[in-house]
């Protein structure tokens, strides 16, 4: 058998840098173990399998080189770029069923993809001392910044990480104490970031590390940008509409940039979106086995 794999950056900056993703369409045949097969053979940190269901437009799963996760933000914004592009969709607004819920996703005019999160769950916190060793950045730089390290999900559950201006380029990630941290404690990975005050641009510069899922560091991660987002709502500007612009994959000379707005309502979040760009940039033919 022979699969189609489209490929695409997903959150690029002017054209360029992003987060590369694949995108299988027609995918209902495919059993699971057919998916993983496949995105191991891509290679990428996420492949996305587009398939019909009768409570949404699409149904996409999620699929890292390891295992299938319950949703993948820049990931999405591939699939529904793929989809633009060739002519499935038109612009407006759509529904895709997850394993982390029915969600809207909007496809804007000029072809900016912005996809709705779930709701942010504030499911933690950990001491500056647990964290350092992880990220190689001592504890008394850490608390500098004067920021809780707190376990937030929008869909995904990762740790967000505050470091001090410019820190953020010297964190050494310890893979094997990670991966067993986010056993232990059933997470994703770590979303460090440091704020740009001096910069008007963007809000926060950010790296993502997910060994456990078989990702290094990603390059943009749409998830994860929801997460912060919401955590800068409630630790800094509690705002009713917050827009923000975040900066990732600078470590990795693949500059993102990932556009995230929450609203709320009351003290509570009441709607968090996550939007970008993306550029087609190939197509991978998979040879898959039948057995």
């Amino acid at each position: 058998m022979k699969i189609d794999v489209v490929l695409v950056n997903a959150f690029t900056a002017e054209g360029k840098g992003g987060n590369p993703a694949g995108v299988v369409l027609n995918a209902d045949p495919l059993s699971d173990q057919q998916k993983l097969a496949i995105a191991q053979k891509v290679g990428y940190s996420e492949t996305a399998f587009v398939t019909q269901d009768k409570d949404a437009d699409f149904h996409v799963s999620f699929f890292t080189t390891t295992a299938e996760v319950d949703f993948c933000g820049h990931a999405t914004l591939a699939t529904f770029a793929t989809l633009y592009h060739n002519g499935l969709i038109t612009h407006g607004s759509y529904k895709q069923k997850t394993k982390a819920g029915l969600l809207t996703v909007v496809v804007e005019e000029n072809g900016r993809i912005v996809m709705q999160q779930t709701l942010p769950k504030y499911l933690g916190t950990f001491d500056y001392a647990t964290i350092a060793p992880l990220i190689g950045i001592e504890e008394v730089q850490l608390a500098t910044t004067q920021l809780p390290i707190e376990i937030v999900s929008t869909g995904l559950t990762d740790v967000i990480v505050p470091v001090p201006h410019g820190a953020l380029e010297r964190i050494q990630i310890d893979e094997a104490e990670l991966i067993d941290f986010c056993k232990k404690h059933d997470l994703v990975g770590i979303h460090a970031f440091e704020l740009d005050s001096e910069r008007d641009d963007f809000n926060a510069s950010c790296r993502n590390f997910a060994p456990l899922f078989g990702i290094a560091e990603e390059s943009a991660t749409g998830s994860a940008s929801g997460a912060l987002a919401c955590y800068l709502t409630k630790h800094i500007d509690r705002s009713t509409h917050n827009r923000f612009l975040f900066e990732q994959g600078r470590a990795m000379n693949c500059a993102s940039h990932i556009a995230a707005m929450v609203e709320s309502q009351d003290h509570s979040i009441t709607q968090v979106w996550v939007g970008g760009f993306a550029k087609l940039i190939g197509v991978k033919e998979i040879e898959l086995s039948l057995t």
